[in-house]
């Protein structure tokens, strides 16, 4: 048997094989952080609020929903919850039914961001996805100036006196 080589006895320039690697990873780089980017953007949604949701919801398709729970609509059920969540100035809302974790700072009033699709006239949490929106601890002067803590309390100064 005959033993065929592809060493025709010289070396590569070790410039030349550095340049070639260097090609290749700065082209493997472009690659993998354009589809990052891309996956970024193709997987983002915009959180929509219930008016909007009711305007334009189909039952294919999943939303972002973002607003606020509505006092007195907590149900607990076997399998999860029922409750409605309203824009943030309470004009419209809409009933969701979810099963997932609840995080222990839902409760009426709370912002909340959850993924629903329409299921006739309820939109069904898909499972996991509500979060709660931390309220701020500061809300805005009246002067429009620094915000103040909302306990009304002044602000802790850097050190202690």
């Amino acid at each position: 048997m005959r033993h065929i080589s592809c060493d025709n006895g010289t070396r590569m320039d070790p410039a030349r094989k550095r340049r070639i690697r260097l090609v290749v990873a700065l082209s493997a780089a472009v690659i993998l952080a354009g589809a990052l980017v891309y996956t970024s953007f193709s997987a983002s949604s915009s959180a929509v609020q219930p008016s909007q949701l009711l305007a334009s919801a189909t039952p294919a398709q999943t939303y972002q929903l973002t607003g606020k729970v509505v006092a007195g609509s907590i149900k607990q059920r076997a399998d999860g919850i029922d409750f409605r969540v309203s824009d943030r100035d309470g004009t419209v809302s809409v009933p969701v039914r979810y099963s997932g974790a609840v995080p222990d700072p839902f409760r009426d009033g709370r912002e909340i961001i959850i993924d629903v699709r329409k299921s006739g006239t309820t939109f069904i949490g898909e499972k996991d996805t509500l979060t709660t929106k931390c309220p701020s601890k500061f809300k805005d002067s009246p002067d429009g100036t620094d915000a103040q803590p909302a306990d009304g309390a002044s602000p802790a100064s850097g050190s202690p006196s």
